[in-house]
């Protein structure tokens, strides 16, 4: 091998010896920024002065949880006042119906004979109710001549009297048997839609049995259970606002109507009655309405907008900007002010802290953010 060979060979060599120790070093680097947790700088979330509110204190109303189950304030069983056999049942579930108007017709046969034999009772007793009359005027004539003893005129009289006592008894059956035959007529109390039959032709019913079950949905009722602790913000005449299961889109308006005046048994809590208009008939019995009933604003509390609180795993909290770094918050919150936007927040919060309310993607404890500064004019 020739002295220029020699030379090309071990320059290629040393070519070859570079490359491999700086491939070495640029791996041992990397390794070594992998080992001191080398990455791409973190985000910094940047926000507006108007993202960022501290506590304030305002007078803030009270709203009470409300919910329970909607009933028709008007109701009523329907039943039979007689004994007697189905004729005729005029009506089925979901009628609408007048007050007054005949629902079911029961047989009238017996009810008819009882009133024709009472009709005949009561003239037979008016007839012997004539004849003692006339006896006793004619007693009376007798004694003032002295033909007759005052014994026989005041038998005469007395058989006045007892008939007299017959004819208001007969009297009185009559009107019973009468009224019998007119309950035969099983009419709607009220103005409503019939619910419930529970009777067809050919049945047999007996006094007090139901016969239809009636209801006026043009106002309905909602008997909601409060604690002892909320009662005192309660008054007659507090509008509540509700939501009803099956109207997602829909606001029921109600009023405090009754409050009752001792606790239930068992328990630490005391019945309101709400009074909710329904004069579309929307509300059927048995709906589910979920309110919120408004008090008037007390004293001052603390608060922060209700779009700065964040919910996740069963905790409520905020994220706060301290020191350029983020900070989560975890709150117990008190009052809520739909209307205003507002909540109140007993624990967890200093004042003077900056609490975020955008909502930022990515936004974690750590984080890094700033202020933006306003652009001067």
């Amino acid at each position: 091998m020739t002295s220029r060979a020699r030379k090309a060979l071990k320059g290629a060599i040393g070519v070859v010896l570079f490359i491999a120790i700086a491939g070495s070093v640029i791996g041992w680097r990397a390794s070594e920024a992998k080992k001191e947790g080398g990455k791409p700088p973190d985000k910094v979330f940047e926000f507006a002065p108007g993202d960022l509110v501290t506590l304030t204190r305002e007078p803030l109303g009270r709203q009470i949880p409300v919910s329970g189950s909607v009933r028709p304030v008007l109701a009523a069983t329907v039943r039979a006042k007689v004994a007697a056999e189905v004729a005729q049942v005029s009506i089925n579930e979901g009628d609408r119906v007048q007050a007054g108007q005949t629902l079911a017709m029961l047989d009238t046969a017996d009810l008819k004979a009882r009133v024709d034999r009472e009709h005949a009772g009561l003239a037979e007793t008016r007839a012997r109710l004539d004849l003692a009359r006339k006896n006793a005027a004619n007693s009376k004539a007798l004694l003032e001549k002295s033909f007759i003893s005052q014994n026989a005129y005041d038998s005469a009289k007395n058989a006045v009297d007892v008939a007299e006592a017959n004819l208001k008894s007969s009297e009185a059956q009559t009107a019973i048997a009468e009224r019998a035959l007119s309950d035969a007529q099983v009419r709607a109390p009220f103005q409503g839609i019939v619910a419930k039959r529970f009777v067809n032709v050919g049945d047999k019913v007996s006094p007090d049995m139901p016969v239809l079950q009636l209801v006026d949905l043009s106002r309905m009722e909602l008997e909601a259970q409060l604690p002892l602790n909320e009662i005192p913000f309660v008054t007659l005449g507090q509008r509540i606002a509700f939501r009803v299961d099956g109207f997602p889109t829909r606001e029921f308006g109600g009023k405090v109507e009754r409050i009752n005046p001792s606790a239930e048994a068992g328990s630490r809590s005391i019945s309101i009655f709400v009074s909710i208009p329904n004069s579309d008939g929307s509300l059927k019995g048995g709906m589910f309405a979920n309110g919120l009933l408004n008090t008037a604003a007390g004293t001052e509390v603390d608060v922060i907008p209700a779009a700065a609180i964040n919910e996740e795993g069963g905790q409520t909290f905020v994220y706060v900007l301290k020191n350029g770094k983020v900070e989560r918050r975890t709150l117990t919150l008190g009052v809520r002010s739909k209307e205003r936007g507002l909540v109140e927040v007993r624990e967890g919060l200093e004042k003077d802290v900056s609490v975020i309310t955008a909502k930022a993607q990515g936004l974690k404890p750590g984080s890094s953010a700033i202020v933006a500064q306003p652009r001067k004019g």
